[in-house]
């Protein structure tokens, strides 16, 4: 899967990369930075979803469609699509030009709008991947978690950095009986939960 990245892809990530950096150097507006996961945290999402049971994927949270390229890495593998969801007008039309120059449209379905107002009709789901607001982490868990299926893997990013305003969410996730989870420490701290059979 990571030996045959396609270079579209690969350029489009390398470009993706660059601008983040450019802007935590530039001091760019927390709102207005591209705020994406680092490379290493890709590859681990998309070994993730590679492994899990048929199903549908989902992400929350687009920004510029970083993230989403590491997983259309394993959905190209895996033969599946992704739907991900993103509030910020600015933001969907970045993530449009990602999976266009990327070459990926085949595989992901873009939603502009609240996820929140979508995952209760999002049955089926094998993976999600969350990486937004982080007041939404928890309504995001409780509306996902139900419709995981045996086996699914539901991961929320920056549960390390944001350890503190997570906290009721690690607590919640930690000790859910739905679900197998602990918090990895990769990039920013992912949380992953496996859905109990």
């Amino acid at each position: 899967m990571f030996h045959n990245i396609p270079e579209a892809v690969r350029a489009r990530m390398r470009h993706l990369e660059e601008a983040d950096a450019r802007d935590r150097q530039d001091g760019t507006p927390f709102m207005e930075r591209l705020r994406q996961i680092p490379v290493e945290t890709g590859r681990f999402i998309a070994l993730l979803a590679a492994a899990t049971p048929p199903g549908a994927w989902i992400e929350i949270g687009t920004s510029a469609g970083y993230s989403c390229l590491w997983l259309g890495v394993a959905g190209r593998e895996a033969g599946r699509r992704i739907t991900t969801f993103e509030t910020l007008e600015k933001k969907v039309q970045l993530a449009r030009e990602t999976f266009r120059l990327a070459g990926v449209e085949d595989l992901v379905d873009l939603v502009e709008g609240d996820a929140r107002e979508f995952l209760a009709d999002v049955g089926n789901v094998a993976f999600c991947f969350l990486d937004a607001e982080k007041e939404i982490y928890q309504d995001c868990y409780e509306a996902v978690v139900p419709n995981l299926v045996p086996g699914g893997v539901f991961v929320a990013d920056n549960a390390e950095s944001h350890g503190d305003v997570l906290k009721p969410l690690l607590k919640r996730a930690l000790s859910d009986e739905r679900v197998d989870a602990l918090v990895v420490p990769i990039g920013k701290g992912e949380l992953v939960c496996r859905k109990v059979g």
